[in-house]
């Protein structure tokens, strides 16, 4: 059915080939077809920068969480995890033609504005002509050469694609390894009045990589009755009913029912303090403890690249199994750590060792892979010429291009404009050009003129950056810089102005203190200026503290994250053996601020 053959990579890229599937149509054998459908024949590797880390390793393997396109992650992953993914669930957009988004909601009311929330959009699922076909076909590839021969992929969808997707599964994976089509049926949801029975379940279709080899282990629920049974046995692949020594029918009381392919497990609802986090589309971690228990083994590799609110990597870490995770939205990655962090703390306050009885035995695990890394990965088709990609940025942005400056890109506002590397994440040593191209003389002589004004008006373009990256640029510049930072990852549709946070953070007497911060962006969208801010705790969702920064991977000691309702501390101990102080603040839009503080 299929012809393996060699993916071409580019040669500059120095790693081992990797095989793709080219299928060919056969007789009886259906393939989907769409309006320009490609074939995926070679990906590309990209490097990861490794940006935290929570937690240790155990038996040398650790958690890992990447920020960026899954196509991409993926793409990085197939260099070492090729062939060795135990289980994969994905619940990829449907197609829905619809804008999720997050209500943001302050912490407490103690604001001097009459907005105390507002929406916030963290995807979008509306797709152009058949856009979204090729996007589920090229990253089904990509999973399907991750999976290892005893893996399989679960795949959450709803009525509007589940038909389409069925046949690009049974395209890539073949039809002779369908496991099953799981109706969940979240019979709590209130549904609308509309000319048709209510829609009231999701779809997940299940493929095995080798159906021969896969792991697959039958789950069961408690019954609220005994029933009696009559004892079943085989004999040459039939069922009898089984029968004792005098030749009387066996009977025995069931407490217990092998679940089938429906399964009635409730939806979140607003009102759920406990699990719900307010992420559009989060599922019950009761739907997939029943997956990752079927389809995987305690100290296996589960794989989520439509990470979402951590559900699939929070329950993997819950179960005893490893996981990586992915999202190119920086809300998920955000809520996810945050969610890991408390998982994390609740198992290593427990037992080390648990069972999960079943009639077919039992499942003990004994060990939990509680640490995890953040890493980013980032490369989009449409900036991989930098030359054409800052024409591009010019016009989207309207830009006054400067073809002749040796350090400007352009001039917008008043601002001089620099576009920084676009084709990966922006970094302090990025800034060097601007540092030893500025024109010190001229900058001089602003000062002088205007003491304690901005010497420079700035206005950096870049796609995806280090938090800190104005406030690196100001700590080497000896004149007072404006600095303005257009991240177009953030929003690459409206290309927005977005401005960095701003915060005072002093050590005095062994304690680190914030005494103000200003979320600038949620500032922005709640109508509010600085002295509308009684108290900044009630903008944060979290604190973070590395006492012995390293300068590249941030490995916070202090972790204050907060129940939904309650503030952060502000007021942290500072160890007497602390070196550079690293701390990292994110605000309710999953936005973060990370700086060095002098001890």
């Amino acid at each position: 059915m299929a012809k393996n053959e060699t993916l071409g990579l580019k040669a500059e890229q120095k790693i081992e080939s990797v095989e793709r599937f080219k299928f060919e149509p056969i007789k009886g054998y259906p393939m989907l077809q769409w309006k320009g459908k490609r074939p995926f024949n070679s990906t590309q590797f990209y490097p990861a920068q490794l940006k935290e880390q929570h937690g240790q390793e155990i038996d040398g393997w650790i958690n890992k969480i990447f920020w960026g396109d899954n196509l991409q992650v993926m793409s990085h992953l197939l260099k070492t995890y090729r062939g060795q993914v135990d289980l994969v669930y994905i619940d990829p957009p449907f197609d829905s033609r619809v804008d999720y988004k997050k209500t943001i909601t302050l912490k407490s009311k103690n604001i001097s504005n009459d907005i105390s929330s507002f929406e916030e959009k963290q995807y979008s699922d509306i797709w152009n002509n058949d856009e979204y076909l090729q996007f589920i076909y090229e990253r089904l590839i990509l999973i399907r050469e991750l999976l290892s021969d005893h893996g399989s992929i679960y795949v959450h969808t709803d009525y509007h694609k589940s038909h389409h997707i069925r046949l690009i599964l049974d395209e890539l994976f073949g039809s002779s390894n369908f496991i099953n089509e799981i109706t969940w049926n979240y019979y709590n949801k209130m549904a609308p009045n509309s000319k048709c029975f209510p829609r009231a379940s999701d779809k997940i279709i299940s493929y095995a990589k080798n159906n021969a080899l896969v792991i697959f282990k039958n789950q069961y629920e408690k019954r609220k009755e005994p029933v009696k049974q009559l004892v079943r046995k085989f004999v040459d692949g039939k069922a009898i009913n089984a029968r004792d020594e005098a030749g009387n029918v066996m009977y025995r009381m069931s407490y217990e029912k092998r679940l089938d392919d429906v399964w009635r497990i409730a939806m979140l609802q607003p009102a759920d303090k406990v699990e719900n986090l307010r992420y559009p589309t989060q599922k019950p971690e009761e739907l997939i403890e029943r997956i990752i228990r079927a389809s995987s083994e305690p100290g296996g590799l589960v794989f989520d690249c439509f990470m979402g609110s951590g559900t699939t990597q929070s329950v993997a870490m819950r179960l005893g199994r490893k996981f990586i995770g992915a999202d190119i939205n920086l809300g998920a990655i955000q809520i996810t750590a945050k969610r890991l962090i408390n998982t994390a703390n609740e198992l290593n306050a427990r037992s080390p060792e648990i069972d999960f009885e079943s009639e077919e035995g039992s499942e003990k695990i004994t060990k939990f892979y509680t640490g995890f890394q953040v890493f980013n990965v980032n490369h989009y088709d449409v900036f991989r010429n930098p030359a054409q990609a800052k024409e591009v940025l010019l016009k989207a942005l309207e830009i006054q291009p400067l073809p002749n400056n040796s350090i400007y890109d352009g001039e917008k506002d008043g601002k001089m404009v620099k576009i920084m590397p676009i084709n990966r994440i922006a970094t302090r040593a990025d800034l060097n050009e601007l540092i030893t191209g500025f024109d010190y003389k001229v900058l001089e002589k602003r000062n002088e003129e205007n003491p304690g004004k901005a010497v420079e008006h700035l206005l950096l373009v870049c796609m995806g950056h280090e938090p800190d990256l104005a406030a690196s640029l100001q700590k080497q510049m000896p004149y007072k810089l404006d600095i303005q930072v257009v991240d177009i990852l953030k929003d690459n549709a409206k290309l927005e102005f977005k401005r960095d946070s701003e915060a005072k953070v002093v050590v005095k007497g062994g304690k680190l203190k914030i005494e103000k911060f200003y979320p600038m962006n949620l500032l922005q969208k709640l109508s509010l200026s600085k002295s509308n801010v009684v108290d900044w705790r009630e903008l944060v969702e979290s604190v973070m503290l590395d006492f012995n920064y390293d300068g590249a991977v941030f490995e916070p000691k202090i972790v204050d994250v907060p129940d939904r309702e309650e503030l952060v501390k502000g007021e942290y101990e500072v160890p007497k053996d602390a070196g550079t102080i690293r701390i990292k603040i994110t605000d309710l839009l999953s936005e973060s601020l990370e700086i060095d503080v002098n001890g």
